[in-house]
């Protein structure tokens, strides 16, 4: 954090105060780097060779991204027009809320969940108004729902949760929806949506396509399954003219040549893609399992990530990880975030795990017998 007096120049309050997105840590040679979500795998066949054909630095890419749009209106079955491509999904975010929320208005969303979410509305000069999850570390959109008042402009749903873990399911976000003033953007974040195996889940597409809800916004990534974080290519799929009014807030030209080739070429191996994503989920599985069996109180993880209640001792339970050569996400005062690495950290990952959910406070509800 920054106080406003420490800097060369007038910045506004909110934005002195305002402490910078921290990325997850980056490990040293011999450690394993679990704390940024990250896919295990390299890219997909054909990618790289896609990548280096369009090395061409000296020229502006496709300011639209249109090929990739094309693209991904005829997968989705949707015009071109409603498909919206960013720098990373979290770039379409930032450009939706801006376009919706200014000073007065307010941002609704979960915590825990992304981090980015309060920095966005602040940014925007709106109010941010997270409502707690619930105590199995899911959205509560009951109360959600009954925080909307009249300068209510957005509200974010992130399914799966990050990094919580669990969904929200679409009976509930159907009822929720139906609750929402039609004028009121809900942005329904799916980053870790290739990864969901419950038939439960909301699914954004099934949102667009049948329930007839222009003012809902589908984001997704190829950063997480598609393996492209690197690169910086995410995607919105909406009503046309809502994705104008993000498209009218971008950064233009952000969206580089060799991400979109990427993407594209990425999408052309889709069976190679549902290979990986398998074994990811069930390594994820099998990872949360034995958590719970050491100990943990794991909720329900549905991404490529699972999440330990630390509570209070999340910080110095993420030390013994990190002396371990384990390298996680801690959320100071919450708990640690575990991304699903490569099969041989798994067994490093439940030894310390395991050595730790006993340095718990007794009756603390990050243990599973509490």
């Amino acid at each position: 954090m920054t106080e406003a007096s420490d800097i060369p120049i007038r910045v506004r309050p909110e934005i002195a105060a305002l402490p910078p997105y921290k990325q997850g840590k980056q490990a040293g040679a011999d450690a394993f780097k679990l704390s940024s979500n990250e896919n295990p795998f390299d890219p997909l066949p054909g990618v790289v060779e896609a990548v280096t054909a369009a090395a061409s630095f000296n020229r502006y890419p496709d300011a639209s991204a249109g090929r990739l749009r094309a693209r991904l209106a005829e997968r989705f079955g949707v015009t071109a027009d409603s498909v919206h491509v960013g720098s990373g999904s979290v770039a379409i975010l930032a450009q939706l809320v801006q376009a919706t929320a200014g000073p007065a208005d307010e941002v609704i969303y979960a915590w825990r969940s992304f981090e980015a979410y309060p920095w966005l509305a602040v940014v925007a000069g709106a109010t941010a108004v997270h409502v707690p999850l619930t105590p199995d570390a899911r959205h509560d959109l009951p109360a959600m729902a009954r925080a909307i008042t009249e300068r209510t402009r957005a509200i974010i749903v992130c399914s799966p949760n990050n990094p919580t873990g669990p969904i929200v399911t679409q009976a509930e976000f159907d009822a929720f929806v139906a609750d929402v003033p039609a004028d009121v953007l809900v942005i329904l974040d799916e980053a870790y949506a290739e990864f969901v195996t419950d038939p439960d889940a909301v699914d954004g597409m099934y949102v667009l396509g049948n329930a007839g809800r222009p003012n809902v916004v589908v984001l997704r990534t190829f950063s997480k399954a598609f393996g492209l974080a690197g690169l910086r290519v995410g995607y919105a799929i909406g009503h046309p003219r809502l994705l104008d009014a993000a498209r009218s807030t971008a950064i233009p030209l952000s969206v580089t040549a060799q991400a979109e080739e990427a993407a594209l070429a990425s999408l052309d191996v889709e069976d190679a893609l549902r290979e990986r994503v398998s074994v990811i989920a069930e390594r994820r599985d099998r990872l949360a399992a034995s958590l719970r069996d050491a100990g943990w109180a794991v909720p329900q993880a549905q991404g490529n990530f699972v999440w330990l209640p630390a509570g209070h001792e999340t910080m110095a339970l993420a030390e013994a990880f990190d002396a371990a050569g384990i390298i996680v996400r801690p959320f100071a005062g919450d708990g640690i975030r575990i991304s699903v690495g490569e099969e041989e950290s798994v067994e490093k990952v439940l030894r310390i795990a395991a050595s730790v959910v006993n340095d718990l406070p007794e009756g603390h509800s990050g243990r599973r017998l509490a």
